[in-house]
């Protein structure tokens, strides 16, 4: 999850509350994002290295909260991480309805796996992240994002490629399999969990035959969702039986943030549809009271709205001819 061209230009010194502070200007192509710039206060940097992978930071800002950086771009915040996780997670367990084994693909701030860890019906959950180094500075900074994961006995986590420890992997199957991976760069090790081949060929066989796949796709704005989301789309629709489009406004990012919910057979394949209250009712019984009154946004009301997409984001998919294999990949420039 992650905003192309986020470069910190320093504008000033600033105090605030008595402390050295530092204005930032996040320059953004106003092409494809729905704002032309982000600016923030920098209060603190908590972290700032070089893993083998990538650049990590991990800041304190206003109005966002506590940041992660990685190689210049905004992967969450603690204002809105929420908001993505909550929306990233629940969907697709709510589509399995009572899901056992779940992979988490990338995830390294340990928030999605702290949304899948509410599930009752829960038995395992294996997360696979290339960068321990950025998945450990999040343990050490982050630790409200991801409370109770790392001693939860049904957690583990690899510090692997996806792509290939799915490759490779002879264990039981999966109900659920989530991608919370950066988005599709030329460079970036993650472009291959995009491709059609790596769906069809490497991840269907590791899906349990109810299994239910969700993946982080990108800016969703008017400007930019044909960058990669409505690539990404379409690519899933070549790729499993059914496919949904939906998306949620995250402020850090600074525009909509698409996701797509994917299965050729499940339990409950009517879930964007609906009724708000059958949501709420459903998702109280898989992970109980206490955990309902954590959730931040994901509600029945939120639920369906999810699903709501605007009439040019479904133009968008339905006009969209692109499939990304690796012959023919998209990236964002």
């Amino acid at each position: 999850m992650s905003i192309n061209k986020h470069q910190p230009i320093n504008y000033s010194d600033t105090q605030f509350d008595g402390a050295r502070a530092e204005w930032s200007v996040f320059e953004i192509d106003f092409k494809k994002f729905s704002i032309a710039s982000a600016l923030s206060l920098i209060l603190q940097v908590l972290f700032d290295s070089e893993s083998e992978f990538q650049r990590v930071q991990i800041i304190d800002t206003v109005p966002f909260g506590k940041t992660l950086v990685l190689d210049d771009h905004t992967q969450s915040s603690s204002l809105d991480e929420h908001i993505y996780h909550e929306s990233l997670v629940h969907p697709a367990m709510m589509a399995h309805g009572a899901p056992k084994t779940v992979f988490i693909g990338g995830g390294g701030e340990g928030a999605t796996a702290r949304e899948v860890l509410r599930w009752k019906s829960v038995e395992k959950v294996v997360m696979v992240d290339l960068d321990e180094v950025a998945c450990k500075m999040c343990q050490e900074h982050l630790p409200e994002w991801n409370t109770g994961v790392y001693e939860d006995k049904r957690f583990e986590i690899h510090y692997k490629d996806a792509y290939a420890f799915l490759n490779e992997y002879t264990g039981p199957k999966f109900d659920v399999v989530i991608m919370d991976i950066s988005d599709p760069i030329e460079c970036g090790p993650g472009i291959a969990l995009y491709f059609k081949e790596f769906y069809k060929e490497v991840l269907l066989p590791k899906m349990s035959d109810n299994s239910v796949f969700v993946t982080q796709s990108g800016a969703c704005g008017v400007l930019n969702m044909d960058e990669v989301f409505t690539t990404i789309h379409n690519t899933l629709k070549n790729s499993f039986s059914s496919v949904h489009g939906y998306a949620v406004d995250i402020p850090s990012f600074g525009c909509p943030w698409g996701f797509n919910l994917c299965y050729n057979k499940c339990p409950f394949p009517n879930t964007p549809d609906w009724d708000p209250k059958e949501t709420d009712t459903r998702i109280k019984t898989a992970v109980g009271e206490e955990e309902v009154a954590k959730f931040w946004c994901y509600d029945g009301v939120g639920h369906r709205n999810l699903f709501a997409l605007p009439k040019w984001v479904r133009k968008g998919c339905d006009e969209e001819t692109r499939v990304m294999c690796r012959a023919t990949p998209v990236f964002l420039s």
